[in-house]
């Protein structure tokens, strides 16, 4: 898998990308990060990227011919993806994140100030996806929030693949609840069922507490997952 993140800021992709399981998928190449800076594209001498909204309003626009002549200068493979991270998309989900998976090379651009001029959409055509109902300062955070997501369903990312099947929103509901060493702490046991070896009652009380959990803390994907039970 590999992903080109068009950004202003670089180091925010590169440095999030130099720990942990990110990390060690780069260095066993499962995954390949590049960055492109639509600034080395800018016909002006001062690397200009933004300027006034025509029309007026507060803020500054991201000019489209540093952007496009930056995506122009990847090189694309026939399986890719464009990606535009933006408040305007579509809901980041486990849905979406199966499907980019798909996908041999994932193309993101990260946005800032008051956003794209809209040429920029009209040019590349992205797909655009919003990881929430809110808005952040730039697109790197939401870009690595898609590296990351995407890498775990890679395989040779994770130890064992079968991690990220057991996640939460997997299947619809929310994960079990997690325990490990030691058995007691302040007075909070873990679950005898647990500690018995009998798979078959541990994976029937963990389904049980999903259902519960996901109830209690999600009733919209609980009514989702009753419903299509019941069909």
């Amino acid at each position: 898998m590999i992903f080109d993140v068009m950004t202003l800021f670089p180091e925010m992709i590169e440095n999030a990308c130099n720990f942990s399981i990110l990390k060690r998928a780069l260095e066993n190449n499962i995954i390949k990060v590049n960055t492109i800076n639509p600034r080395d594209f800018t016909l002006d001498k001062h690397k200009k990227v933004d300027d006034t909204p025509y029309g007026g309003g507060a803020g500054m626009v991201l000019m489209p011919q540093p952007y496009v002549d930056a995506y122009d200068s990847i090189d694309k493979c026939e399986n890719s993806v464009t990606i535009m991270l933006s408040p305007q998309g579509e809901p980041f989900c486990d849905k979406t994140v199966n499907e980019l998976a798909a996908f041999n090379q994932i193309i993101m651009l990260c946005g800032h100030y008051e956003g794209f001029d809209e040429r920029i959409r009209e040019v590349i055509k992205p797909r655009e996806i919003s990881i929430g109902d809110f808005v952040l300062t730039g697109g790197e955070l939401p870009a690595l929030c898609v590296i990351d997501a995407v890498s775990r369903k890679i395989e040779g990312t994770l130890g064992k693949i079968e991690s990220a099947d057991e996640d939460s929103f997997a299947d619809g509901l929310l994960e079990y609840p997690q325990y490990t060493k030691p058995r007691e702490f302040r007075g909070l046991h873990v679950p005898e069922v647990l500690l018995n070896g009998n798979h078959k009652e541990i994976a029937e009380f963990r389904q049980r507490c999903r259902l519960e959990r996901t109830r209690q803390r999600r009733p919209d994907l609980y009514e989702i997952y009753i419903n299509k039970s019941k069909g």
